[in-house]
C-alpha cells in the first residue's frame, strides 16, 4: 500500500513538473502544441489588392499611350502619302498643261492677229476678244441655207450655255468670206436674225483673207450668174477659241447644238489659263 502511494506521487509530481515545464517554454513554440482552432492566423495582406489595382492602372495607361503613338504614326504616314499624292497629281497636271500648250502651238490655228470692222463700223482686233470664250464661224450673208443653219445651231448652243449661271458668257462671232458684198450695213442686217450678242466682222479682201488664213479656212468664189450672183465655196466649221486666244476645238455639220454646248461646257470647266507657261 505504501508502495502504491509512492508511485502515485511520482506520477503527479511528473505531471506538475510537466506543467511547469510547459509554462517555461518560449511563446513561439507553443502553437506547435495547441489545437488547430487556436493557431494564430497570418494577418490579412491588405496591400496586395491595392498593388494589383495600381498595376492594372499602369497597364491601362501604357495601352492608351501605345494607342496614341500608333495613331500618331498612322496620321503622319497617311499625311505623308496624301502630300506625295498631291505633289504627283500637280506634277501630272502641269505636264498635261505643257503638253496641251505644245499641241495647240503645233496646230498653229488662230495664233495670228486680225483687224476687221464689226457690224457697227468699229475696228476690232483679236486682242478685243482675249479673256472671252468665242465660238467663231466663217461664212457669207448670201449663203442660201448652210450658213443660216450653222449660225442657228451656233446661236442655240450659246443660248443653252447662257442658261447655266455657273459658266461665263460665250461670245459668238461671224466673219465673212465675201467682203465684196458683205459690207458693214449688210452685216448689221444679217446678224439681227441670230443670237443678240452675235458680232459680224468684215474688212478689205486682204484683211478678210488674212483672218481666214490664220484658221486655215478655205474660201473660193464661184462663177457669177447672169444677175451677178455667185456662191462662195468655203470651209464649214465652228471654231472654239479659248480666253488665251488659242484654238481649242472645232465642230462640223454633223455636230448638233446639244453636242456643241456639252463640249464647250467641258472645255470651260476643265480650262486652265496658259499664262506663265
Amino acid at each position: 500500500m505504501r508502495t502504491k502511494m509512492l508511485w502515485l506521487r511520482c506520477i503527479v509530481g511528473d505531471l506538475r513538473g510537466g506543467g511547469r515545464l510547459l509554462r517555461g517554454l518560449p511563446h513561439a513554440a507553443r502553437p506547435l502544441l495547441t489545437s488547430e482552432s487556436q493557431r494564430v492566423r497570418p494577418p490579412h495582406r491588405g496591400g496586395l489588392p491595392q498593388r494589383r489595382f495600381l498595376s492594372g492602372g499602369q497597364d491601362s495607361s501604357s495601352a492608351r499611350l501605345k494607342l496614341r503613338t500608333r495613331l500618331g504614326v498612322t496620321l503622319l504616314f497617311g499625311g505623308g502619302l496624301l502630300a506625295t499624292w498631291g505633289f504627283v497629281y500637280l506634277e501630272k497636271q502641269q505636264q498635261r498643261r505643257r503638253q496641251r500648250v505644245e499641241q495647240l502651238r503645233r496646230v498653229a490655228l488662230g495664233q495670228g492677229d486680225f483687224s476687221l470692222l464689226d457690224h457697227s463700223g468699229r475696228r476690232r482686233t483679236k486682242k478685243d476678244f482675249l479673256g472671252s470664250w468665242v465660238l467663231l464661224y466663217f461664212g457669207f450673208t448670201h449663203c442660201p441655207d448652210i450658213c443660216p443653219d450653222e449660225l442657228d445651231k451656233l446661236s442655240a448652243a450659246v443660248s443653252a450655255l447662257d442658261r447655266d449661271a455657273s459658266l461665263p458668257p460665250v461670245q459668238p462671232v461671224f466673219i465673212t468670206v465675201d467682203p465684196e458684198r458683205d459690207d458693214v450695213p449688210a452685216l448689221a442686217r444679217y446678224v439681227k436674225d441670230f443670237h443678240p450678242r452675235l458680232i459680224g466682222l468684215t474688212g478689205t479682201p486682204e484683211e478678210v483673207k488674212h483672218a481666214g488664213r490664220d484658221y486655215r479656212v478655205y474660201a473660193s468664189a464661184g462663177p457669177k450668174d447672169e444677175d451677178g450672183d455667185y456662191i462662195v465655196d468655203h470651209s464649214i466649221l465652228i471654231y472654239l477659241v479659248s480666253p488665251d486666244g488659242l484654238f481649242l476645238d472645232y465642230y462640223n455639220r454633223m455636230k448638233s447644238e446639244e453636242q456643241i454646248a456639252e463640249s464647250v461646257r467641258n472645255h470651260i470647266t476643265s480650262y486652265v489659263p496658259l499664262g506663265g507657261t
